[in-house]
């Protein structure tokens, strides 16, 4: 069976941010790389329950909208901090987008 392409895309992105977030500085390294990288792990949890769990799907993919927009708020201030240069904060603001764009067709279809 093959998987659904959103979850191609998170697993880009998911890979992305605990590459990028080694490199961040070891006094923020705890504060907002874990916090980046439990957001992505949190949406693909509730990625998982919407695909299980057909009851609870509407809940599970509005959780998942709200890690995505935790995710780009946190990507923003990793940028305003210096964190993120900015060709990497346009890479994975696209990925981000991406995973967003197929959410949302998830949603309309539910």
């Amino acid at each position: 069976m093959k998987e659904s392409p959103i979850f191609t895309r998170l697993h880009d992105l998911l890979r992305w941010l605990l590459q990028s977030t080694r490199k961040f500085p070891r006094d923020l390294r705890f504060a907002l790389a874990e916090r980046l990288v439990q957001q992505g792990f949190a949406l693909q949890d509730a990625l998982v329950a919407a695909s299980l769990d057909r009851r609870q799907q509407a809940h599970h993919l509005l959780q998942a909208d709200i890690q995505v927009m935790g995710l780009r708020k946190t990507l923003l201030l990793c940028y305003e901090l210096g964190l993120l240069d900015a060709g990497q904060y346009r890479h994975v603001s696209e990925m981000t987008q991406e995973v967003g764009r197929l959410l949302g067709g998830w949603r309309k279809q539910g």
